[in-house]
């Protein structure tokens, strides 16, 4: 048996998106078949529609979602249908070589489904992250969902399933921001903002908010910086040494993924502190510093993957906190859209006027 459900595809470079009616099959082994209720617009939607992935066209895009399990497939036992979960990009294979070192947040053979969601016409379609969420149906890995508590809001769980979780992630897990650290967070999209709740969490006591728009740098004090710096107006570096009494921050995040922020990235943490990636960069961008100074500067240069995080364990601890009121997950939604709207929402991404567009189904 198969569906037809209305999706979002990007079927070129460059062109605007468009709203169609796509075939999802049933489950097969160790596959689950996904009731959308809600998914976040993240750039790297945005990147795939441009080109910037690759250039498997057409995509189904939509990957930050959440939504009740309709189906699962034979041999399918860690969800059942019925089940409010969030979808990740991370299905974890137990077999390669990071998990057999039990290190499973950088599984290197993450699983997706094996079946093909298509057009109308049969023509395969390549979802976005192995997800395709921004339709009403979508065919994932069983493994690419994470049952977690019903209680919370579509809309906000999913906002976990990429963005919100990398940042928490690129403190907590890969920064390993600890109570009474100063940090620096460079970029306050929903990835830097997310970074800078996450250092929140971990109980920094100076957290530093960089960006070059004031409306960006409002929006990180009210989730949780302690001091902020435009830095279109103001030496990021000089302005972070200034606010951790010269020596610069324990741990800096970057989050824009340029070369150039992430130079300043590198200079404005203290000796021995850690600088940490979450930024995407380009497959063009080179960087270029003295090893004199990376190695004289010490401390630790890491990238985040997806925040170094495992589904199961991180999904359901974060959505526990927000229902415990300590991590404010509603307030990186800035508005609700229809599935028709995708397009509007990029634009207005693209002009910095949203944190999140959140599709509700």
């Amino acid at each position: 048996m198969t569906h037809q459900v209305r999706a979002v595809v990007a079927r070129g470079k460059g062109a605007p998106v468009s709203l169609e009616t796509i075939i999802v099959p049933d489950p097969g082994p160790g596959e689950a078949l996904v009731n959308i209720e809600a998914c976040g617009v993240c750039h790297t939607d945005l990147h795939y529609r441009e080109g910037g992935i690759n250039d498997d066209f057409p995509f189904l895009l939509g990957h930050e979602a959440a939504g009740r399990v309709a189906a699962v497939g034979e041999g399918v036992t860690e969800v059942a249908p019925g089940d409010f979960v969030i979808l990740n990009w991370r299905a974890v294979c137990g077999q390669c070589r990071a998990c057999l070192r039990g290190r499973p947040w950088y599984c290197f053979n993450t699983h997706n489904a094996k079946q093909k969601m298509t057009l109308a016409d049969g023509t395969e379609l390549s979802p976005a992250l192995g997800i395709g969420a921004f339709a009403e149906k979508t065919l994932v890995a069983a493994g690419q969902c994470t049952k977690v508590d019903e209680r919370a809001s579509a809309a906000v769980a999913g906002l976990l399933g990429c963005g919100v979780m990398a940042g928490i992630g690129a403190a907590i897990n890969t920064g390993e921001v600890g109570r009474g650290d100063s940090v620096a967070v460079i970029g306050c999209g929903g990835v830097g903002d997310a970074a800078i709740a996450g250092s929140r969490l971990a109980g920094a006591a100076k957290i530093i908010a960089v960006d070059i728009d004031d409306r960006k740098l409002a929006t990180a004090k009210r989730i949780g910086a302690t001091h902020t710096v435009n830095s279109r107006e103001t030496d990021p570096v000089e302005a972070v040494r200034e606010l951790t009494g010269g020596f610069g921050a324990d741990v800096v995040i970057e989050a824009v993924g340029r070369p150039e922020t992430y130079e300043q990235a590198f200079y404005a943490r203290d000796l021995a502190g850690t600088v940490v990636l979450v930024g995407v960069p380009t497959p063009q961008m080179k960087l270029e510093l003295p090893l004199l100074d990376v190695f004289g500067r010490g401390g630790a240069l890491k990238s985040s993957w997806y925040g170094d995080c495992l589904p199961s364990r991180d999904f359901p601890m974060l959505i526990d906190l927000h229902l415990q009121g300590r991590l404010d997950l509603d307030a990186f939604v800035t508005e609700t859209i229809a599935l028709d709207d995708v397009e509007k929402a990029f634009e207005r991404m693209h002009h910095g006027d949203v944190l999140r567009s959140v599709v509700i189904l």
